[in-house]
């Protein structure tokens, strides 16, 4: 059950207002605290610990209080009856929203012929949370990997193999499809060419110039170059796939990029010509959405460059039309770098200008940067910037080390998901719009604020249960502290799974989970279960905690998307 909802609604109803609830840090504070008195005595011009006085009686009459008393200048400190905490605790679990949407959420953004990169970290797990949450509470998602594959990353990696075998047929104007082309391209190559053509177009305007003529007609239809496009976006994908899948993320309910979105510009060009908001500037074609209360810059968007192609603008708002016919969800979310922010809030502008969608329905939330010891964006040790497959091959080497210092032994799996724990923890529990550091040292450890440190948590959890080997059914007995206040951090799932959907904020799942973890070994250490000389009502009393917190626990795992190992 949803504790601080039913708390709550039963306040609400018996003082005749709306109560606002908080957790206290400090249990012994009580289960809730609320300002109500406060709030009420100053429209009733009274003291508020008078009034709170007046409020305790009425709390005290709910069959669930315990014990309600006045703290500093009029604050109300609740404490719930132990029975009432045991039966709640033993309902199932499972969170829903009252008012369930169809959304779309765009994570993952990866692009076609280059590396997944670090950024692409942050926006996959992030994105991968966010979507198991809303499922969990009965939301309908569709997750969009809206891949970079028809712009100027295409036409330079193109440029780049013409460069380097301009022999080969596809860049003839006369290309035959029909054409069998003894031409392979070696994976690992691949990686180097976006790069390497990226920093060679910075120096060679000619290059650069040719690049962009190569967009213009992939984008019209060159059949040379959308033959060699094909070719290395199957070696690509590939590639793209087996990283992806060292995420344990959730499949992509989608995998369609600007390519499937180019399909639409017809459409979307119609509406936006209709509604006279396309305008010429420079050879370029864009639409103007400054408006007279911006008071920081705000550039047109640009529909089309100078020489006619199709840029990343026309491409998101065409997307955005895609969504729109295909899932027509209530609410489209958006996980990228905050950098992005402005291209967003113009996007956002366009498609409520031209009808295609609310401004109000369309969200973008931006993630910081994932920084070394040193404050800056972290690099490999060779001081190159780190691919997503390079953090994870650091984490993984970490924790080989740390195991190896341990004496113990585990499998090459069980590494791999602690390794994978470490990394997804470290980047939830920060607040998804904030910088913070990753030091491989640090975010592998067994203890302390770590996914190593809750997988072990869960583990030890496993193995008392598998040793118990039976199913308690125990009847409510009276609790110890650490029994009651384990119990009491379960019922805070609900209402935390809720809380991280409606503020967005991933990270009070990670770190629910940690205050979770530390409540369970305060038990665990406190209250034996299975040692000899524990009676048996307590110890099927205490079973039946573990069971409840072992449920919980591997929940908040999941929706981590992280997978518990049989040791550690």
């Amino acid at each position: 059950m949803n504790l601080y909802k039913y708390v709550s609604n039963a306040i609400n109803e018996k003082l005749g207002t709306t109560v606002n609830l908080e957790v206290p840090r400090n249990r012994e504070f009580g289960d809730f605290s609320t300002n109500v008195a406060m709030v009420m005595a100053k429209s009733a011009g009274k003291n508020p610990r008078e009034f709170a006085s007046e409020i305790l009686p009425k709390l005290t009459e709910l069959d669930f209080v315990a014990d309600a008393s006045i703290a500093g200048p009029g604050f109300i400190n609740i404490k719930l009856k132990d029975d009432f905490i045991w039966q709640s605790a033993c309902l199932p679990q499972a969170p829903r929203t009252d008012t369930p949407q169809t959304i779309d959420l765009d994570y993952g953004a990866y692009n076609v012929a280059k590396s997944l990169h670090i950024g692409h970290l942050r926006t996959s797990i992030v994105g991968d949370t966010f979507n198991r949450i809303a499922k969990l509470l009965g939301h309908k998602t569709y997750s969009w990997n809206h891949m970079g594959d028809w712009g100027k990353p295409m036409a330079l990696v193109i440029a780049w193999i013409e460069r380097l075998h301009p022999e080969l047929p596809y860049f003839q104007d006369n290309f035959d499809p029909a054409t069998p082309v003894d031409f392979e391209i070696d994976p690992a190559e691949l990686n180097t060419y976006y790069p390497t053509a990226s920093s060679f177009a910075k120096e060679n305007p000619d290059f650069q110039a040719h690049a962009q003529d190569i967009k213009a007609k992939f984008q019209n239809g060159h059949a040379g170059y959308f033959a060699l496009y094909e070719k290395f976006l199957k070696v690509s994908m590939k590639m793209m796939q087996e990283t992806v899948n060292r995420l344990n993320i959730l499949p992509f309910d989608y995998d369609l990029g600007e390519r499937n979105a180019a399909k639409y510009l017809d459409n979307v060009e119609q509406i936006l010509r209709s509604k006279d908001l396309i305008t010429e500037s420079d050879g370029a074609q864009v639409i103007v959405v400054k408006r007279e209360t911006d008071n920081k810059p705000m550039p047109p968007y640009m529909w089309t460059d100078s020489r006619g192609a199709d840029t990343y603008d026309s491409t998101d708002l065409a997307a955005v039309y895609c969504r729109k016919q295909t899932d027509n969800p209530d609410r489209i979310i958006y996980f990228t770098d905050l950098r992005q922010s402005l291209h967003f809030e113009q996007l956002f502008r366009v498609a409520e200008m031209s009808g295609i969608y609310k401004y109000e329905d369309l969200e973008h939330i931006g993630y910081g940067t994932i920084n070394g010891r040193d404050g800056k964006p972290f690099k490999t040790r060779d001081g190159n910037a780190a691919s997503l497959d390079d953090v994870l091959d650091i984490a993984n080497e970490a924790v080989t080390a740390r195991v190896a210092e341990s004496g113990k032994t585990l499998s090459p799996e069980t590494i791999n998901a602690i390794a994978l724990s470490a990394v997804k923890f470290n980047d939830l529990m920060h607040d998804v719009r904030s910088d913070y550091i990753f030091d491989p040292a640090s975010v592998t450890s067994f203890e302390g604020r770590t996914g190593p440190y809750i997988l072990y948590t869960a583990v030890r959890l496993n193995s008392v249960l598998k040793r118990a080997n039976t199913d308690a059914n125990a009847t409510y007995m009276p609790m110890t502290t650490d029994e009651r206040n384990l119990l009491v951090g379960i019922l805070d799932f609900e209402r935390t799974v809720h809380s991280a959907f409606e503020n967005r904020a991933t990270d009070m799942i990670a770190n629910y989970a940690y205050d979770l973890c530390q409540l369970i070994n305060t038990f665990y250490h406190n209250c034996p279960i299975l040692r000899d000389g524990v009676p048996e009502s307590i110890r099927a009393g205490r079973l039946h905690i573990a069971q409840i917190a072992h449920t919980t626990l591997s929940q908040t795992i999941d929706l981590m998307g992280l997978d518990i190992p049989s040791e550690m």
